[in-house]
């Protein structure tokens, strides 16, 4: 019974991770989207 208990709770830990690492990757493509808009806006209003 110990050993299936150890199984699960490494289980849940791995399954934190990679919500946690795809939480992180997205939170990053948007900020990458976000400062390349910003950056295009930013060049319209003031190099036009």
């Amino acid at each position: 019974m110990k050993k299936d208990n150890e199984k699960v709770k490494t289980k849940n830990k791995k399954d934190i991770g990679k919500i946690v690492t795809r939480i992180m990757a997205l939170i990053l493509a948007v900020m990458m989207v976000l400062s390349i808009a910003a950056t295009l806006i930013y060049y319209l209003i003031f190099m036009a």
